[in-house]
């Protein structure tokens, strides 16, 4: 049961029987007034307070098994490990388990797994009364080692732009990569970084300056 209506001699004993009858708590709680109580005159014309309720969505809940049940339709053994990064619910890593088929999960230069993580984001956050949920979905690690990669390969690369005093482009990337890379580079002296291209096109060009 996720919702119900029900009726007290206060709004708020109705509130208190609605969270009974759902078996929720107040934060989970969300509620409409239907009728305002009225007391009457020597008990005629009298009404109850009567509230339509229903247990707020829990967006982590939801993308969780989105995440899961769409693993499973890839045909992808795997197991989903949570992890709240801040206490309030927020922000949420997904960490898909999976050390033999990994490779299915993440695609080719990781696209497989961002498209998990824009689907996934969706769903956390298609109920506006849930508040804003920010949900990073990740398989072994990966985005760790490819932050790691890409900050050696940016280096690499300003020493380049600066040898051979021409501007070397990168290939293609998603915002989230060409941001690595920038912030990487931005405090190394003698270059800059600058954006290229449209759409998949896009690309970061590092030159000497």
């Amino acid at each position: 049961m996720t919702h119900v209506t029900v009726s007290g001699n206060t709004i708020e004993e109705a509130v208190q029987k609605a969270l009974l009858e759902l078996e929720t708590t107040e934060a989970r709680l969300s509620y409409q007034v239907v009728s305002e109580p009225k007391k009457g005159f020597l008990g005629f014309g009298s009404r109850p307070a009567t509230i339509e309720a229903h247990i707020k969505p829990d967006p982590i809940m939801e993308a969780y098994s989105f995440l899961e049940s769409t693993v499973t339709l890839m045909g992808v053994p795997a197991t989903i490990v949570q992890e709240d990064i801040d206490q309030g619910d927020k922000q949420v890593r997904f960490d898909i388990k999976s050390s033999n088929e990994a490779g299915r999960l993440i695609g080719k230069r990781g696209q497989t797994l961002e498209a998990l993580d824009y689907l996934t984001n969706l769903v956390a956050n298609r109920h506006k009364e849930a508040g804003f949920v920010a949900v990073e979905v990740d398989a072994e690690n990966y985005r760790e080692r490819r932050k790691e990669a890409l900050m050696q390969l940016a280096h690499r690369v300003a020493e380049k732009a600066k040898a051979i005093n021409k501007p070397v482009s990168l290939e293609p990337m998603s915002a989230k990569e060409r941001k690595i890379i920038h912030s990487t580079l931005q405090s190394v002296s003698g270059v800059e970084t600058y954006s290229k291209g449209q759409g998949r096109d896009r690309h970061i060009v590092v030159r000497a300056k």
